[in-house]
């Protein structure tokens, strides 16, 4: 009965080596993803990779307003926010498809 157990633990020790390789696998592809934002009706467009950071802002011209240069700035803060935002449900969605969804603190 012993024996059955330790095959049991090593089979599932297998399974958790596989999750965590494929976890690890995802994370990389996940970095290489990006997600475009786009705020203010067009006026802002940013681009996040997967890493967090922005690839690129695209302004409208029209959104240039040396007289309300406070609108331009929150319309970037909203669309930062927004891409990062969602690069987080992206990186959950995927991750969620290896654990079943299953909530792996500090895994993601």
């Amino acid at each position: 009965m012993f024996n059955g157990g330790m095959g049991n633990m090593q089979g599932m020790m297998k399974k958790v080596q596989k999750l965590q390789a494929d976890m690890a696998k995802m994370q990389e592809e996940l970095k290489l993803r990006t997600i475009e934002t786009t705020v203010g009706g067009g006026a802002v467009t940013v681009v996040v990779s997967g890493k967090k950071e922005v690839v690129s802002v695209k302004i409208d011209p029209s959104a240039v307003d040396p007289e309300d240069v406070e609108m331009l700035e929150d319309l970037l803060v909203a669309a930062v926010n927004e891409g990062m935002r969602k690069i987080d449900e992206m990186t959950e969605a995927e991750m969620g498809k290896l654990t079943g969804g299953m909530k792996m603190p500090g895994m993601f």
